[in-house]
């Protein structure tokens, strides 16, 4: 009875947190299903995201004003992974390492030197607080949360329908095919990882506006999250949202589905110090029922059968 009294309690902060690591989730979703690559950028520009909004903030700028630079600071991320991948010839991945690398020393320079920097929803105006998840009022920020989320989904939905948007599906389906239809696949590329940092920057700005604070590492480990909530979402969801826009729905709903686990499972007395341990069983099941799915499902053999009209004049013949 204890454990289902916690996990309720526990359960508006386990969805408030799945829908922003959803978004973040999102720029995953980008880079891994539709330029079919990985971005190893995204541990490195969560924290930017929250670093540049936390910063901003307590200089005195207004809160919706600092997640705009702080999704200008992701979209410089995502260009400079881009710029290494396509203008440099480094693998993606590797270029997500080293911009990652990178960013962890300018995101301290950011936050002048500190690997943590509090802004308190007493002291400042704020988008969203996690002090407030539990009331039945407008300031509850899962109510905030999902307006974004619907937005954010609207928004993409529109722009990869667009000639632009599609060209950038192209990309990723198959690059040379693209080429041959006069698609610049390096620009396309290039956008496609700005794209994702800046989503991946807003989860982060509007992450550490929840918890009051930015830390330095506060993105380590997001990969693996974002990965968790798109094979969650996929494994769940994949058979009955066919369309774009309820594909990224089911990712949004595979981050939420992942953090009321993970306080289901703390619920039970887990060691909080094998969250990253459970993250990766988590993963790595997800990503093997498919695969253990396909093995065990009988296969349907297709016997063909001849037309009507042949067997019609095969028999006239014989005549």
């Amino acid at each position: 009875m204890n454990v289902l009294t916690s996990l309720f309690n526990a359960l508006p902060g386990a969805i408030s947190q799945g829908l922003i690591w959803g978004l973040m989730a999102l720029g995953v979703y980008i880079t891994f299903r539709v330029l079919n690559t990985s971005d190893l950028t995204v541990d490195g520009s969560l924290a930017t995201g929250g670093a540049v909004c936390v910063m901003l903030i307590r200089g005195g700028f207004a809160p919706w004003a600092a997640v705009l630079l702080a999704i200008c600071a992701g979209l410089i991320a995502g260009l400079a992974t881009g710029l290494l991948n396509t203008v440099c010839g480094i693998p993606a991945i590797l270029a997500g390492i080293l911009t990652q690398l990178s960013l962890y020393s300018i995101n301290l320079r950011i936050m002048q030197s500190k690997a943590n920097q509090a802004v308190s929803v007493d002291k400042y105006k704020l988008l969203i607080s996690s002090r407030y998840v539990r009331e039945f009022s407008f300031r509850n920020p899962i109510i905030f949360l999902i307006i974004i989320c619907v937005v954010i989904i609207a928004l993409l939905y529109i722009f990869f329908g667009t000639e632009l948007g599609s060209a950038i599906r192209a990309t990723g389906t198959n690059q040379n095919m693209a080429r041959a239809q006069g698609i610049n696949t390096k620009f396309n590329t290039v956008l496609g990882f700005m794209i994702a940092n800046a989503l991946v920057s807003l989860a982060g700005a509007l992450l550490a506006q929840y918890q009051g604070s930015a830390d330095v590492n506060m993105g380590r480990g997001a990969i693996v999250i974002g990965l968790a909530a798109v094979i969650i979402g996929e494994v769940i969801f994949g058979k009955i949202f066919i369309n774009f826009a309820l594909r990224l729905l089911a990712v949004i709903i595979g981050a939420v589905i992942y953090y009321i686990v993970l306080q289901i499972i703390l619920g039970l007395g887990l060691n909080t110090n094998d969250l990253k341990l459970l993250t990766a069983i988590l993963v790595a099941i997800f990503l093997a029922i498919p695969y253990i799915k396909g093995k065990v499902a009988p296969k349907k053999v297709h016997i063909p059968q001849p037309e009507p009209a042949a067997a019609e004049q095969g028999g006239e013949k014989d005549a």
